[in-house]
């Protein structure tokens, strides 16, 4: 699947809720899908700043295509993570780097987060536009 098709993916089944209540219960479900970080992976390196909880993610190359895994100690931001693992996950670097993250704004999310969560948000994606970058510049 294409980060655009699962992006429409995720846009679907946010329709299906009306309140934000119900929202962030999916996200906070959602959070148990999340491929979890091997405990020896979450070190400083891997953990994101500008989160106010901790947040660690990791990135491995395999076969050509970017595997995160990922761990918070907050639901609501492991489910956060989770989706966009979802997405970013098993891509290209290139795929990644010219992604436009659309899903974001159509769930509402950015509206309905926190400062703070908005914020870790933002870092989330600069840290996995960062681990594409950086394995981008490997294959070359």
């Amino acid at each position: 699947m294409t980060i655009n098709e699962i992006q429409n993916e995720i846009i679907e089944e946010f329709l299906v809720y009306d309140d934000w209540m119900d929202k962030y219960e999916y996200i906070i479900d959602y959070a148990k899908s999340l491929p979890v970080i091997d405990v020896n992976k979450k070190t400083p390196q891997n953990l994101i700043n500008g989160c106010q909880s901790k947040v660690w993610l990791d990135a491995e190359l395999k076969e050509g295509k970017l595997s995160f895994t990922a761990d918070s100690d907050a639901i609501i931001t492991k489910g956060v993570v989770a989706l966009l693992v979802r997405v970013f996950n098993m891509q290209s670097a290139k795929d990644i780097l010219t992604a436009d993250l659309f899903f974001i704004e159509k769930i509402g999310l950015s509206q309905n987060l926190s400062p703070t969560r908005a914020n870790g948000l933002l870092s989330m994606i600069k840290r996995i536009k960062s681990y594409a970058l950086a394995f981008d510049s490997l294959e070359k």
